[in-house]
């Protein structure tokens, strides 16, 4: 009897549950929750949602440039006449005119990439590199439409353009919050994959999460652009998907795709795109064709190692280190001096070099800000004016000495040897680097010690000095962390 009453309580429950499932309309799926919206329907209906409200707002880029090669000569001579005749300008005219060269010969490169409206009346944001130096902009709206596009403003440094059609009520991609953004959070990508190979207007839609942030793209890839402050993502980005958005699951843009990682040229799983929240500060600059202004202090700094934070009566690494102030800039203005540790600049923290220059890039220049400070052991608090970003860095000077290739180097001193924590007795120090120099792009930093030039020994500052004097070529560098080749 006990028994045959389990049986029917079991059979109540089965038959409860599986009315509950045929209520429910089988859908097993959770919610799908992003920050303050809960979404009640599947996360495959959201993605539905996005590629339905934000695709319609992402057009397709082509692009056309002209390209000239030069003519090359028609005579050789072979080594060793050949560098005397390129040497000697008389006889370099004259076999050029007997001879004759090569005439030039013009081609069109074809570009292809994506992008997204931002304004009804076809204001569209892209990145730079996709229009720059374009002699003729397409742009393709997802409806099959096509127009004529003139480039509204551009900005090399963030990677970032507008560009404009002439049509009217195009619907329009809500901007988002990227700061909002955390690792895990389900995005989608949206472009043009491979343009118009796939034969059809619509855009592409990718899902994947946010894999990391605040990732840094180094100085051979990202050449004169600040790629230090990028979104990283799972979801498939390919080639003619940069300027695409990068889009939460509200169908808000959080970031424009700009770039792929990988060994094959193809999707690998690492895409990155620039924060949505540094496109729109400058977007209104960049459509009324303003220059865009960047921060600056007018400093050198270098990351904390465990070994300099010790010297510097520091619990952690977390800073970044003055080396150097140039005079007459806003730092020293400020009162910032050689060997402070800056923790906070306008109230927030610093990790790192990358997060200070990101975040004083950003400040309205002519703005101030709080600088909190670890000097001798003590802090400070200091108020600066935040200047102008210098358009050639080199005209600034952060280098009071001589600077080859770009780097300035001193002897070492015993002030020397205790800011960078250098053992070597001999050799010359790299005391700065200027940005986006060849020294600066092969990883040479503050701090290295150069040892020797070509396999030539450098134990002073004029063994330095005669050694680099007339240098032609690429130079081999050895420093005590191994060798570097740096370009002329």
């Amino acid at each position: 009897m006990r028994r045959k009453n389990v049986y029917i309580l079991i059979s109540l429950l089965a038959g409860l549950v599986i009315g509950l499932v045929i209520a429910a309309n089988f859908d097993f799926s959770p919610p799908v929750e992003t920050k303050n919206v809960i979404y009640t329907g599947s996360f495959e209906e959201a993605v539905v949602n996005v590629a339905n409200t934000t695709g319609k707002a992402v057009v397709s880029i082509s692009t056309e440039r002209t390209r000239r090669i030069g003519g090359v000569r028609r005579y050789y001579f072979g080594a060793p006449f050949e560098d005397f005749f390129d040497s000697d300008e008389f006889f370099r005219r004259f076999f050029d005119d007997f001879f004759g060269g090569a005439p030039q010969r013009e081609y069109r490169q074809m570009g292809l990439g994506s992008g997204t409206i931002i304004d009804t009346e076809g204001f569209i944001l892209t990145n730079e590199h996709v229009v720059a130096e374009a002699d003729k902009i397409t742009v393709t709206l997802p409806d099959g439409r096509k127009f004529k596009a003139e480039v509204k403003g551009m900005d090399r440094r963030s990677d970032l353009a507008v560009i404009k059609i002439n049509a009217h009520n195009l619907p329009v991609a809500e901007l988002g919050n990227s700061d909002d953004l955390r690792i895990g959070d389900w995005v989608v990508a949206i472009g043009n994959p491979f343009g118009f190979a796939l034969e059809n207007p619509e855009p592409t839609v990718t899902a994947g999460v946010i894999s990391a942030l605040h990732r840094a793209l180094g100085r051979a890839v990202s050449r004169k652009r600040n790629y230090n402050d990028l979104i990283q993502t799972d979801a498939a980005i390919n080639p003619g998907n940069s300027g695409g958005p990068l889009v939460n699951l509200k169908g808000e843009v959080v970031g424009i795709n700009v770039a792929i990682f990988s060994t094959t040229g193809g999707y690998q799983g690492i895409g990155f795109a620039i924060p949505i929240n540094s496109a729109k500060r400058i977007i209104s600059r960049l459509i009324s064709g303003k220059k865009i202004l960047y921060g600056w202090l007018g400093i050198s700094i270098q990351n904390l190692t465990p070994e300099l934070a010790e010297h510097f009566g520091l619990t952690d690494t977390k800073g970044a280190l003055v080396a150097n102030v140039l005079p007459g800039s806003p730092a020293e203005k400020a009162g910032i001096k050689e060997g402070d540790v800056i923790k906070k600049f306008d109230d927030k923290d610093i990790d790192n070099v990358r997060r200070l220059i990101s975040i004083v890039s950003n400040t309205d220049v002519g703005r101030r800000a709080k600088v909190i400070l670890i000097r001798d052991g003590k802090q400070m608090v200091l108020d600066i004016k935040v200047g102008q970003r210098p358009q050639d860095l080199k005209e600034a000077s952060y280098w009071s000495g001589e600077s080859w290739r770009g780097i300035e180097v001193e002897e070492i001193t015993p002030d020397l040897a205790r800011r960078f924590s250098i053992d070597e007795a001999e050799g010359v120090v790299i005391v700065n680097v200027e940005p986006d120099s060849s020294a600066d792009e092969v990883g040479l930093a503050p701090g290295d010690v150069i040892i020797s030039i070509n396999r030539k020994p450098v134990k002073t500052l004029s063994d330095y000095r005669r050694i680099t004097k007339d240098l032609k070529g690429g130079a081999l560098i050895k420093t005590q962390r191994g060798y570097f080749i740096i370009k002329e």
